[in-house]
């Protein structure tokens, strides 16, 4: 199944091309926010999950195309980010230090919104395609042999980067509003055969940038996700964004058009403005990959824009 609001915030499930309102399936589901209504139903979604389906089996929704998707998970409680977690195509032998961020929930933009690049002097803006882990119930200490009973689902995760801003800060360079795009939908784990095995490509108008599959990840998803219980207990509806491949970056800049897609979840399409017009070589960041990947020990993470 896959989750999603529309136009103001209304809930509703994709068939086929068309989109389904469920408001009256999940009305009684108790909420303040459209956060809350998802997260409210993430953590019964056994209660409504047939009348659901059957709400969805008898009406013919309305075309995608007509309607606003909007995020998913517009603004989840905790959105835990991994640092470094891919072997880089192979290039890493060993996997980093297991290692993360929180991204702040107001960073977070749906489909067709716009990525709005501040004006301090960064070196560079980058995109990172990830996989985002939908939690599905309270999470706490969990063992890795028990995560996947604690996984919702999963979404396209853009992490927008600024780099330079300050070597030591997470908080500058991820968590600026519009840096966090999720979406379309949310994709539930038993459409997900094997989530340790999906496509992502990102494409920055219409050219491949990213392109590689979840198998490279360092630490899989149950180690990732036992870690990071460890330390913060996560609620329903907040998500664990896997860390992205670093081979494929390239600069973001004003008037692109970036869009992910992870197997078959669907396809989340942002734009991107730049106030100042600032410029940046087109094409893949090729020192910054070939940095992460051990390649060559310095340069990467761009220059000042001309």
């Amino acid at each position: 199944m896959k989750l999603l609001f529309y136009n103001d915030f209304v809930p509703g499930v994709l068939k086929g091309e068309n989109v389904v309102d469920i408001t009256n399936v999940i009305k009684d589901v108790s909420h303040v926010t459209p956060q809350d209504w998802m997260s409210g139903l993430i953590s019964n979604f056994d209660q409504y999950k047939s009348d659901i389906e059957t709400a969805v089996d008898k009406a013919a929704g309305i075309p995608v195309s007509q309607i606003r998707l909007r995020s998913p998970l517009p603004k989840p409680v905790h959105m835990v980010c991994m640092v470094g977690n891919y072997l880089e195509n192979g290039a890493l032998k060993l996997a980093n230090p297991l290692n993360a961020f929180l991204k702040s929930s107001s960073s977070v933009i749906g489909n067709n919104d716009t990525v709005v690049l501040p004006p301090d002097k960064a070196s560079i803006f980058h995109h990172e395609a990830e996989l985002g882990i939908v939690v599905g119930n309270g999470a706490t200490d969990v063992n890795s042999k028990d995560v996947w009973n604690h996984i919702f689902g999963y979404v396209n995760f853009i992490d927008v980067s600024a780099r330079g801003l300050h070597p030591a800060s997470f908080l500058w360079g991820k968590s600026w509003d519009t840096f966090g795009p999720i979406g379309p939908y949310i994709v539930t784990a038993d459409e997900v055969a094997d989530a340790q095995n999906l496509s992502v490509k990102l494409w920055v108008n219409g050219e491949l940038r990213q392109n590689y599959t979840t198998a490279d990840m360092g630490r899989d998803i149950p180690d990732t996700f036992e870690w990071v219980t460890t330390i913060a207990s996560l609620t329903p509806g907040d998500i664990i964004a896997c860390g992205t491949n670093h081979q494929g970056l390239s600069a973001l800049q004003d008037g692109d058009k970036l869009e992910i897609e992870i197997a078959d979840f669907g396809k989340l399409t942002v734009f991107v403005k730049d106030d100042l017009k600032r410029e940046w070589p087109r094409g893949v960041d090729q020192a910054t990959a070939d940095r992460i990947a051990g390649r060559t020990q310095t340069g990467g993470f761009g220059a000042p824009a001309g």
